[in-house]
């Protein structure tokens, strides 16, 4: 029989786990940048070869919470990583320990979960903080023993490491998903998180937690989907900056989001893309609900 694992994919925001989620299923399911918080709903990616199948869930980065939606992330983080099969924790071991990195520490010492694997990415960095890691591991006298591996998730170092230490702890069972599934994640989801992903690409720091995305509608007659979809910002002032002058940024932004899209989909896909200015979108529940933050979109 095939070896099956639910794998919850967890650590402080920014450590890498939506590139090593991608780089395990060997396709992009997870947005990836390096703004903070950038994943802001739990994905299900499915890994399958001869081995079997794991089901990795990308959770939101552990961070500092402010406001509703701050909230929301760090209760979808320490839900995701309940229950599961394996507990992967991903630590950006280019920078010393952070207290988000020893809080999972504690937390997996006080819950002892049986089977823990300790990623620490970005190993082709200068410093790398493995001995630091491992010594505040070792400060928490658990009899909890994880297994340690070292990792590119950018530049694929380690990946299959990875892949071989996870079938290796997965129990023989019935495959969860069909072969040919990568990811369960909606498609609405999808397609908010690929815009999102080329605003923050293109706004940096700017504007970094302010944008939220709502997919509005996808019309699927015809040779393609047409899909609308809103940009909420929480002040007028940030609305220029988001259209950018003579609306090249929305411009720049829905294409390179068509383009991508199209491929993960396989159909040709038209975005049209409006901004509209909503101050208190974080802590507004029917407008998170739609986002996915309160539950699945069906």
């Amino acid at each position: 029989m095939p070896k099956v694992a639910v794998v919850g994919v967890t650590g402080r925001t920014n450590a890498g786990k939506s590139t090593l989620v991608n780089a395990l299923v060997g396709e992009k399911i997870s947005i990836v940048s390096p703004v903070e918080q950038t994943t802001r709903n739990t994905i299900r990616g499915i890994a399958a070869d001869e081995r079997g199948q794991l089901v990795l869930l990308d959770t939101p980065g552990l961070h500092k919470a402010v406001g509703t939606l701050g909230s929301l992330l760090n209760r979808m983080a320490r839900r995701s990583a309940a229950g599961v099969d394996i507990l992967c924790v991903v630590f950006d071991a280019s920078e010393a320990p952070q207290l988000e990195d020893i809080g999972w520490m504690n937390r997996i010492a006080k819950e002892r979960p049986e089977k823990v694997v300790f990623v620490l990415n970005k190993c082709d960095r200068e410093p790398f903080f493995e001995t630091m890691y491992r010594d505040a591991w070792k400060e928490e006298n658990s009899d909890v023993s994880p297994h340690w591996l070292k990792i590119s998730a950018l530049g694929g170092q380690g990946i299959e490491d990875v892949l071989g230490t996870l079938f290796g702890l997965a129990e023989e069972g019935e495959k969860l998903f069909d072969d040919d599934i990568v990811t369960d994640y909606p498609r609405k989801l999808t397609i908010a998180d690929s815009i999102r992903e080329k605003f923050l690409a293109t706004l940096r720091d700017e504007l970094p937690h302010e944008i939220g995305i709502v997919v509005k509608k996808i019309d699927e007659s015809g040779r393609g989907w047409k899909v609308s979809a809103d940009v909420l910002v929480k002040r007028a002032s940030q609305k220029p900056i988001v259209i950018g002058r003579g609306a090249s940024t929305v411009k720049n932004v829905r294409k390179a989001a068509e383009k991508e899209l199209s491929e993960i989909f396989g159909v040709r896909v038209s975005l049209e893309i409006w901004v509209r200015v909503e101050p208190k979108w974080t802590e507004n529940r029917r407008l998170l609900a739609e986002m996915g933050y309160l539950g699945d979109l069906v």
